[in-house]
């Protein structure tokens, strides 16, 4: 599995923002000396990340970026994709048999799919509050799973703390 910068700056720089930005915006020339990224390419990915309305911008002295959402509300997956950073494990295009091995299925797709599948599950379970709060990562995803299967099954929802 590859991600490449786009996704992972982008992720560093909305946690940043979920670490630093309580009650006011965060700029983009503080994210990249904190983080050690370009500000020419927070800039590239800020743009993304607004119209994607993960981030809210403010003008002027002071100004700079907030979330606009609650950090619990944002899954680190949405954040990835709203950067173009496609989750890929296979070398088709997600299920199809174009471009693996002579115009077939190659003996490990199915494995690598499910993988890719796997993953794209888990960070879509993962939110920036997990991330900030460094909570267990693994176990914040399987109590959102679970409740999400509750609710999808009409049970009430299961109780469960993130910590």
């Amino acid at each position: 599995m590859k991600l490449s910068t786009k996704g992972r700056y982008a992720v560093m720089a909305m946690v940043d923002i979920g670490q630093n930005g309580l009650g006011r915006t965060v700029s983009l020339a503080e994210i990249a000396d904190r983080q050690d990224i370009s500000q020419e390419y927070l800039e590239q990915l800020f743009v993304k990340l607004r119209k994607a309305g993960l981030v809210q911008s403010a003008r002027g002295p002071g100004g700079g970026y907030r979330l606009a959402h609650a950090a619990d509300e944002i899954a680190i997956y949405d954040v990835i994709a709203a950067v173009d950073e496609p989750m890929k494990v296979t070398r088709c295009e997600g299920d199809a048999v174009e471009g693996c091995v002579k115009g077939e299925r190659c003996c490990t797709h199915d494995l690598w799919s499910s993988i890719g599948r796997q993953v794209n599950t888990f960070l879509a379970n993962v939110t920036l509050d997990d991330v900030v709060n460094k909570r267990n990562l693994a176990l914040a995803a399987s109590i959102r799973q679970a409740k999400a299967r509750h609710v999808r099954k009409g049970q009430p929802e299961v109780n469960a703390h993130l910590s």
